[in-house]
């Protein structure tokens, strides 16, 4: 291992003396939060001896806004998870196996626990001021969890546990009377 002169490792003496700034190109900005006062970005020292101007609070417009923003992020939510949900129902298989039964089972799950909690979702995001916007992503929110719940569907009609054919209710029709009967002879 390369050790500097004082007998401790290079990369300490690289950490405790950092490389000479590079010249900067004309034209281009500083990034935020750097000075271009010649020394490289700003120290302790430089950020002690400033006045931090205290932050405005926002006002109850920007507020509503964000929180409306925050309210779509939520609504979105369910959404973002369907693709993989998908390609895990469809890479698990038709057979009935403990992992697809799980699979399906946390497909209803999921939605319906998600319906249930409407309400509780979106309730730290309304005000008096956004209640009608509130209302719209509550909608989306729903629309969402019951495309979840139809991805659960398509994955239960793949497996053939719903009765969708003619030979599922067989039990339920009358049996036909036939119009002849053949005797075997001998």
């Amino acid at each position: 291992m390369a050790t500097s002169k004082a007998g401790a490792p290079i990369w300490i003496a690289q950490l405790e003396q950092p490389p000479s700034a590079k010249s900067k190109a004309a034209g281009i900005a500083d990034p935020l939060g750097f000075s271009s006062g010649g020394a490289g970005p700003v120290s302790k020292k430089q950020n002690k001896d400033a006045k931090v101007q205290p932050r405005k609070p926002p006002t109850p417009e920007e507020m509503d806004t964000l929180k409306l923003k925050k309210a779509w992020e939520v609504a979105l939510a369910p959404v973002k998870g369907l693709p993989m949900t998908a390609i895990m129902m469809y890479m698990s298989g038709n057979s009935l196996q403990i992992f697809s039964i799980m699979m399906v089972f946390m497909a209803f799950k999921n939605p319906l626990v998600g319906l249930m909690n409407t309400n509780t979702a979106f309730e730290r995001f309304q005000t008096q001021g956004n209640a009608g916007q509130i209302l719209q992503t509550k909608l989306v929110y729903v629309a969402m969890q019951v495309l979840a719940l139809a991805v659960g569907i398509w994955k239960i009609n793949a497996m053939g546990l719903l009765p969708t054919t003619r030979s599922d209710w067989l039990m339920w029709e009358v049996q036909r009377e036939p119009l002849e009967y053949a005797i075997p002879g001998l």
